[in-house]
Parts: C-alpha cells; structure tokens; sequence
C-alpha cells in the first residue's frame, strides 16, 4: 500500500522526535560519569602540591571541598543524608527548586572547584581546568536551562561551604605567634637541612568537623625524657638509630613510598632547592580514590566517600596537632645528634614539628578504618599514588595493611621513636571509628562491618 505524502512526513516527524527524546535523556548517563568528579579532586591535589601547602593545611581544603562535593551531589538524591546538623557550624544548606530539572554532578564539580579555588594560591590552574570540564558537561548535550540552573545551585553550595569555613578560626591563627624554641632538653628544636619554623603550632584551636574537641582523644603521654643510658627513653632512641643503621632494601622502599614530604629541602654543595610531593592526607584521598574506582561506585557514592575519608583526615590532624604542641617531644635526630652519635642521620628528612605522636600513624590510621567502613574488607588493592613521584606501586591486602605499612615506615625513616607510632595508630582508630559512628549519610546504614568486627581494630 502506498503511503501519502502526509503519513510519510508524519512517521518521519514521529522517528526524529523519538531520536531526539533518547538524545535527551542520554546525556544524564554521561554527565554522571565519576570520573569528573574523581579528576576535579585531582586537580585539587595538583594545586595542593604546586602551592607547597602543609600537611594540615592541605587535610583542611580537602574536607572543604569534599563536603561541598557531597552536599551538592545529596541534595538531589534521597538516599543520602546531608552533613547540615552533623559537622561542627554546618547550618542547613540551599535546597534545589522543587520541580525543576537539575545535574546535581555537574552542581557537585561546580561547588567542589569554586571552593578549591578559594583555598588555593594558584587561582590560573584551577580556572584552567575548570573551563575544560565545563566544556565536557556541555558536550554531553545538556539542555542549556539544565547546565545554567545546576551551576547556579553548585555555587550556592560552594558560597555557604565557605561561609561555613570562614568561621572555622583558620583566618585568625594566620596572625597568632610563631612558635617559640625552648631551653628544655627534652624539647623539639628545627632540624637539618633547612631549619625551618614549626608548622601550625596552633592547629588544635580551628573548629573541628566531628569529634568533640581537639582533646578528645588525647593519647597517652610519651614516655619521659632522659639522657641516661638505663632510661626507656634512651633505649627507645637506641632502637631508632639502630633500625635506621641497619635498614635493608624493602624497609628504606617502605620508607620511601611513605614519606609524602610536601617540601623537602636538597643541598648540592651551596645549592638548596625543594622536592614538591603529595601530603600524607593526599595520598589517602587518592587511595579513596582508587577504592571508588576499584568498586566502580558511582558518582554519588564517590562524593560520598571523599567526605568521610576527609573529615576523618582533618580532625584527626588537629587531634594529633594538639598532642605534638603540648608534648613538644624532641625529634629522634635531634637527640640521637646530641646523646648518642654526632653524624647520625635518617634516611628521610625530618618534618618540622615535634615528635609526639606520629601524624602518619594517627591520619592513616583515621583514614585507613573509615575505608574499612565504607567498603568493607578485606579489600585488595594497588597503590599507585606516588608512581608520578618516580615511586613504584605497592600492593595491600586492605586498607588496615596499609596504614599499618605507613606508620612503621617512619620508624624506617628515622623520624620517629616506636610510642610515637603505636600510640599514633590507637589515636586515628578512634578517630575513624567515631567518625563512622557519629556521622549518618545513608537512611540505611553504611557498610557492611559488624560492630565487633570493627572494635578488633
């Protein structure tokens, strides 16, 4: 039967109409692609890095942004819980229009980048990416009125996010007063090569995001300090110098993969120049990042993840902090020098804060059993961060594994005495399990561990 010229224009105008409704409905599949998100926390650390920010420091941007991430990407999502009521001076947040069509990843790129932008120095480097993901969204064949309301929705996510962090006591610590080095032996004092001032020695006073106060998981108090050879202190100094005298291949690799210096000072004769590398808090986004990836969680269950990892971060940087400063131990290299052996030095540089306790042991330790909680164990991976630092991948058969491989490495390293890292690894185990169980994200519980599993740990 032949078909007029009216039902042939008819099923013509009916096929591009259905084409043109699959197109779109098929750019949301691709606009919520995990990879954004997981590439815009990246850039996140590149800056990090390139702006030499310390380890708290960078710990406080990452839970900033992380939080915005998360906010921004839940609101449009009934199965997540928003943060507001939860985190420490979290008022509730702007909610989307109701009925309106929204891309609450692109508002969650949107909010994560404009407060990384504000909490960076290098403004051009995050401009520069940012306009390039933009483009992506774009690409996807988002209706303009979409992508328009979407980033109108991320930056008011991002607005309240910063107002929340400008009252956090960040600002007002930048004018407190550098810390003063004392007469007391036992005390911490600027090493080598670059003598360089302590790092934030104000850090307990900033608001924190969960645990009650900066002293609420005060570790026990390091052991007493002594000259005399019978001492446990010395004894405990002894065995520092010991291991780092007669370290064999695998534990100076340990040593190495752990080390995440953000600044290490090199001297060639009279040159000095500074080695820029990833923080230690960088280091477990990135395996936060790997973990994501591993499970293929998707976008929402990123944001997710990247906010518990860092919160937990943060706070258990300023719990350590408040340790270190009123501790002020003596660094390993410092009394080895004086009491034990005049040209002793670790294999890697010390940092420039006091010794008690280990900030790698607390912060990987916090990090390492809020992973656990999210996605379960064991859980087998590769840790690839530091291969753009010119370090091989190292292989763990969960995260507990390689918090444990991160704390013993700065035995390894020479910058730490043994309390320092078995207390620290008490102190981020709390913190993580109070992380985990004071913040509610799902209206079903997160995770798949049992309560007595987790206490074990």
């Amino acid at each position: 039967m032949r078909l007029s010229l009216c039902n042939l224009l008819l099923i013509v105008f009916i096929i591009i109409a259905s084409c043109s409704n699959l197109n779109n409905e098929g750019w949301k599949q691709d606009a919520a692609d995990p990879q954004r998100l997981h590439r815009s926390i990246g850039q996140v650390t590149d800056v990090i890095v390139y702006d030499i920010f310390s380890p708290p420091v960078a710990s406080r941007i990452y839970a900033y942004v992380s939080v915005a991430a998360y906010e921004a990407v839940a609101a449009g999502n009934s199965n997540y819980v928003t943060m507001a009521g939860q985190l420490h001076g979290l008022n509730p947040l702007p909610k989307p229009e109701q009925g309106m069509d929204y891309c609450f990843e692109l508002a969650a790129v949107e909010a994560a980048l404009k407060v990384g932008r504000a909490l960076v120095f290098s403004e051009n480097r995050m401009d520069n990416f940012y306009a390039v993901i933009m483009n992506e969204f774009k690409s996807t064949g988002m209706p303009r009125a979409v992508f328009k309301r979407s980033v109108v929705f991320g930056d008011q996510v991002a607005d309240h996010i910063m107002a929340w962090a400008n009252a956090d006591n960040y600002k007002q610590t930048r004018s407190y007063p550098k810390y003063t080095i004392q007469n007391d032996p036992s005390t911490w004092k600027p090493t080598p090569p670059a003598y360089m001032d302590a790092v934030e020695p104000h850090w307990n006073s900033l608001r924190t995001f969960f645990i009650d106060s900066a002293a609420q998981f005060k570790p026990e108090s390091p052991t007493p300090f002594s000259t005399q050879k019978e001492s446990a202190f010395h004894k405990e100094a002894l065995e520092t110098y010991s291991v780092g005298k007669s370290l064999v291949e695998g534990q100076k690799e340990i040593a190495a993969f752990w080390d995440c210096n953000p600044f290490v000072v090199n001297v060639k004769g009279h040159v000095m120049f500074a080695t820029k590398r990833i923080s230690p808090g960088g280091h477990w986004i990135n395996i936060t990042r790997l973990a994501c990836q591993n499970t293929k969680a998707d976008f929402a269950q990123s944001a997710e993840g990247y906010m518990l990892v860092a919160v937990s971060i943060a706070d258990a940087f300023i719990s350590c902090w408040d340790e270190k400063y009123r501790s002020k131990l003596i660094r390993p290299e410092t009394y080895i020098n004086q009491y034990i052996e005049e040209a002793w030095a670790p294999l890697l540089q010390t940092p420039p804060f006091p010794e008690y306790p280990s900030g790698h042991s607390v912060i990987s330790s916090a990090a390492a059993v809020t992973l656990t909680r999210v996605f379960g164990e064991p859980f087998p991976f590769t840790d690839s961060t530091e291969i753009k630092y010119r370090i091989g991948a190292r292989n763990f058969t969960s995260f507990i594994q390689a918090s444990e491989e991160a704390a013993i490495s700065r035995l390894y390293g020479g910058i730490h005495f043994r309390p320092a890292i078995e207390e620290g690894v008490k102190q981020g185990r709390s913190i993580g399990g109070y992380c985990m169980q004071k913040l509610k994200t799902r209206k079903q519980k997160l995770g798949s561990q049992s309560k007595s599993d987790m206490n074990q740990l």
